[in-house]
């Protein structure tokens, strides 16, 4: 990996959303990098800054009551973060593109589904109608919505088909990343392995770079080269799929994996996570996790953890416990 270009990096990045009454914390000093041709999975529960991070990659943090306080985050060698309004115009869709999480909501209801792909080429490059219209047919039959579709109305789409013509208006320009927020969370078990498969083809075919956001492990692993365990704003663990899988180091990251069946497991029961995310407009001191962890010790509720190291293999702990 270190032979790849990195096409993203994010450098210490805090967020928070600032109201009359509170200010919550939604990232909370974010190191993350990203490598060409790779893809990163970015797990956690909800509530953790998962999509606010993506948000932030994109600029499209809402502003107010949102505000990037702290941090960089550059691409193309650049920190987008001093962006202008048009820069990022044109790095969206161009640069970096996003799937949102819910196909229903990401597209125009009073517009065909071929013009909304079509206006995307158009705003980004220098063609006809025409010709946007072929682009775009050609992209719809890629992820397997049929050119004679091009006409209707979303509310004509099934929700798996909606999601495939999101990820077809995501890939118009052939961006550089992709950020896919959960892409099949709206959709049923069978679906969701086609769509997986249409985005696993498609990153590999047009050689971009993903951030998977998904608190499905299990799609994770499937997809994924790299991950990284988020946690009240935190990344609490970070490396490769394999050895975070097979050797996780944080008390977090293990109970994720106690959390889910298992098929080599005869185990009656599974072990949940007790506890709740903490209220990130009160956060606890210390160590953002210790009052769900069966390991706190003092030092965990006074101090936040160390970054510790082994290897390329990073977890937020003040012990080495596993």
């Amino acid at each position: 990996m270190e032979n790849r270009k990195v096409v993203l990096e994010i450098k210490n990045l805090h967020v928070h959303f600032i109201t009359d009454s509170e200010t919550v914390k939604a990232v909370n000093g974010v190191d993350m990098v990203l490598h060409e041709g790779e893809c990163l999975g970015l797990v956690g529960e909800t509530g953790a800054g998962k999509t606010t991070t993506a948000l932030s990659i994109m600029q499209l943090v809402p502003d107010p009551p949102g505000v990037i306080v702290d941090g960089e985050i550059c691409f193309r060698g650049k920190n987008i973060i001093y962006n202008t309004d048009s820069e990022n115009r044109n790095m969206r869709g161009n640069g970096i593109s996003m799937i949102f999480q819910d196909p229903m909501t990401a597209l125009n209801p009073i517009m065909t589904v071929g013009s909304q792909l079509s206006e995307v080429i158009i705003q980004h490059r220098k063609v006809s109608r025409k010709q946007a219209k072929e682009m775009a047919v050609q992209l719809m039959e890629l992820v397997g919505v049929k050119a004679d579709r091009y006409d209707d109305y979303p509310h004509q789409f099934s929700g798996g088909m909606k999601q495939r013509v999101v990820i077809a208006m995501a890939l118009l320009c052939r961006p550089e990343i992709l950020i896919a927020d959960e892409p099949t969370t709206a959709l049923d078990v069978t679906i969701q392995a086609q769509v997986i498969e249409i985005i696993r083809d498609l990153i590999e075919q047009f050689h971009m770079s993903m951030i998977l956001i998904s608190h499905d492990l299990g799609v994770v692993a499937e997809t994924c080269d790299q991950v990284a365990i988020m946690y009240a704003g935190e990344i609490v663990e970070a490396g490769h799929i394999r050895e975070v899988y097979q050797h996780a180091l944080h008390p977090y990251t293990v109970g994720l994996f106690s959390s889910i069946p298992r098929l080599d497991d005869d185990s009656e029961k599974l072990i949940p996570i007790e506890g709740q995310i903490p209220n990130s407009a009160a956060p606890p001191e210390g160590c953002k996790f210790h009052p769900r962890c069966k390991h706190c010790q003092e030092v965990c509720r006074l101090q936040p953890p160390p970054v510790q190291r082994e290897g390329e293999h990073i977890y937020r702990c003040h012990f080495k416990l596993f």
